[in-house]
C-alpha cells in the first residue's frame, strides 16, 4: 500500500494505491463517512484478479482539500485527474453504501474510460420516485438525512456529535457505536480484520474533522447532477435484506432504474456483510 497526494484543479487528493503500478485499476469509493485505508479483504480480492487498487478520499476527508458545494457528479472529473496523474487509462469502479452513488457517476460520466460498475449496498436518489427514502433504515441514519434535508445546522450539530464517538473508535467498539444502524447479520461480520479496517477508516475519515461528511449528506439529497437512465456501460446492483443503514428497498428502486443491470439482491446479507461478496463482485466487473 502506497499513499501520495495529487493536486487537482489546485485542491489535494489524498490517493492510496495497492498493487503493482501497471496493473489493471479498481477505483474504489469509500462509504460514508470513510476515508481509504488498509484494507485486507478489498486488497486480497484485487491482488488475486492481478489488479491494483486506487483510491482516494473525497473532498474534505482525511488530508483532501474540502470541496463545499460539491455534487456526486463531480467526482467524475477527479477520478479522471487522478487516473490522468497516474498514467492509467480505462478502469473498473466500486462504490460501497455512500460510494455507490460515486460509481455510478463513473459510469455515467466517463464512459470512454469506465469498462464496468458496481454498487455495492449503494443509496438510491433522494428524490427517487416511488421510493420512501427513509424506510427501513435505523434510527440514526433517520436523524441524519432528516437533518440534512432540513437545516444546514441542525446536520452539522448531528455530525459533530456523532463524530466524537468515532474519532478514536477501536475494532471491539465498531459494533455497540453503529448501534440501530446494523442488526444480527452485521453485527457477527464486525469481527476481527474487518471490525479493525472499519475502525482504521473511520478515524483516518474524521481525523481532520466532519467537512467530508457534511458534504457528502448534502450532495446525496440533491439532485446527484447526472442522468442514471443514461448509463451505458455495464452495472451491478448488489444489496442485503438485512440492510439498516441502506434498505433492501434502495438496491431494488437501483435495479430496475439502471439500464440493464446485474442484480444480486440477497435475503440473508446486510450492509457489511456483503464485503463477504467482494471476489464475486470483481469477477462480475472483470466480465464488462
Amino acid at each position: 500500500m502506497t499513499t501520495e497526494t495529487i493536486s487537482v484543479d489546485g485542491r489535494a487528493l489524498a490517493v492510496l494505491r495497492h498493487g503493482a503500478p501497471d496493473a489493471f485499476p479498481l477505483v474504489f469509493h469509500c462509504g460514508t463517512p470513510n476515508a481509504p485505508d488498509e484494507f485486507p479483504q478489498l486488497f486480497d480480492a484485487v491482488t488475486e484478479r492481478g489488479w491494483q487498487l486506487v483510491a482516494h478520499a473525497r473532498p474534505g476527508y482525511a488530508t483532501s482539500t474540502r470541496h463545499e458545494g460539491r455534487s456526486i457528479a463531480d467526482v467524475a472529473s477527479d477520478v479522471a485527474a487522478i487516473l490522468d496523474h497516474l498514467g492509467l487509462g480505462e478502469f473498473a469502479v466500486l462504490g460501497w453504501s455512500g460510494g455507490g452513488p460515486h460509481a455510478l457517476a463513473c459510469a455515467a460520466l466517463l464512459p470512454d474510460r469506465c469498462r464496468a460498475a458496481a454498487s455495492l449496498a449503494g443509496v438510491a436518489p433522494y428524490d427517487a420516485e416511488g421510493l420512501d427514502f427513509l424506510a427501513g433504515m435505523g434510527p440514526e441514519n433517520v436523524e441524519e438525512f432528516g437533518a440534512a434535508a432540513r437545516s444546514h445546522e441542525e446536520l452539522r450539530a448531528f455530525l459533530e456529535q456523532f463524530a466524537a464517538a468515532l474519532r478514536d473508535i477501536t475494532a471491539e467498539q465498531v459494533a455497540d457505536e453503529l448501534g440501530g444502524l446494523i442488526d444480527h447479520v452485521d453485527r457477527g461480520a464486525l469481527t476481527g480484520e474487518f471490525a479493525a479496517s472499519l475502525a482504521r477508516m473511520l478515524r483516518r475519515a474524521l481525523s481532520t474533522g466532519t467537512d467530508g461528511w457534511f458534504d457528502d449528506d448534502l450532495a446525496f439529497v440533491k439532485p446527484w447532477g447526472f442522468d442514471l437512465g443514461a448509463i451505458a456501460r455495464p452495472v451491478s446492483i448488489w444489496q442485503g435484506a438485512h440492510d439498516k443503514m441502506v434498505p433492501f428497498a434502495h438496491g431494488e428502486w437501483l435495479a430496475a432504474h439502471v439500464p440493464n443491470a446485474r442484480v444480486h439482491l440477497y435475503d440473508d446479507e446486510g450492509h457489511l456483510s456483503l464485503v463477504s461478496q467482494l471476489p464475486r463482485i470483481l469477477e462480475d466487473l472483470s466480465a464488462g
